[in-house]
């Protein structure tokens, strides 16, 4: 079992930055994949970033260069670094945890851009 809390999210204007934290109650180094997810209103979930337990980081078109995953195993915790953001950005975001034991999920953190 894995509690995942995400934090970081806000309002920003287009053309600015924020960075999103995913803190793990337990240690995230035995964790097959994490990942970050956002949903806009009316819209299905989409991936945003995923980063495996070897480092290998992978990201779709719509927000590669411009996000940046990254994991710190001694605090347990997954960033997501976001720049250059766009109002189509603007989503509910969600942390996600795969292992072979389970799928988790955390409750989200809002982001809002502005134009």
């Amino acid at each position: 079992q894995v509690q995942l809390v995400e934090s970081g999210g806000g309002l920003v204007q287009a053309g600015g930055s924020l960075r999103l934290s995913c803190a793990a109650s337990r240690s995230i180094f035995s964790i097959s994949t994490m990942g970050w997810y956002r949903q806009a209103p009316g819209k299905q979930r989409e991936w945003v970033a995923v980063i495996t337990s070897g480092g290998t980081t992978t990201y779709p078109d719509s927000v590669k260069g411009r996000f940046t995953i990254s994991s710190d195993n001694a605090k347990n915790t997954v960033y997501l670094q976001m720049n250059s953001l766009r109002p189509e950005d603007t989503a509910v975001y969600y942390c996600n945890a795969f292992a072979v034991s389970g799928d988790w999920w955390g409750q989200g953190t809002q982001v809002t851009v502005s134009s």
